[in-house]
């Protein structure tokens, strides 16, 4: 079965200070970039990744291997949602915000942190 990884892209973002804070979207570009080369490492079998992007970040456009998710408002609330509405799959979301870990893990989804996707520093 195809596991569901659901990316909090802000908070992925902001864990590298690398600038991304001059130019949100183009960071949020640059993930899904990474993503749809690169693939989640280390994940075994065949994933779907959804990147929840938020503010300054929405609009971002899906690509082929990664469907972006502009959250109509809050980015938690909305991978929230999507771990809870695909409730009976493999789920794992990557963030290292504590109250959204807690809330995800609620449902049954697997929590990693941003380092899952970006690697070691």
């Amino acid at each position: 079965m195809t596991t569901l990884v659901i990316i909090d892209a802000a908070n992925v973002i902001g864990s590298v200070p690398d600038g991304w804070w001059r130019d949100r979207r183009g960071a949020a570009e640059r993930l899904r970039d990474r993503l749809a080369r690169d693939g989640v490492p280390g994940a075994e079998g065949p994933v779907e990744i959804v990147l929840v992007v938020e503010g300054a970040a929405r609009g971002v456009e899906s690509v082929p291997g990664v469907r972006v998710e502009s959250a109509p408002g809050s980015g938690d609330d909305r991978i929230t949602e999507l771990a809870a509405e695909a409730s009976g799959r493999d789920r794992l979301v990557v963030t290292a915000d504590r109250e959204l870990r807690r809330r995800v893990s609620e449902s049954g989804a697997e929590v990693v942190g941003p380092r899952a996707v970006l690697g070691p520093s």
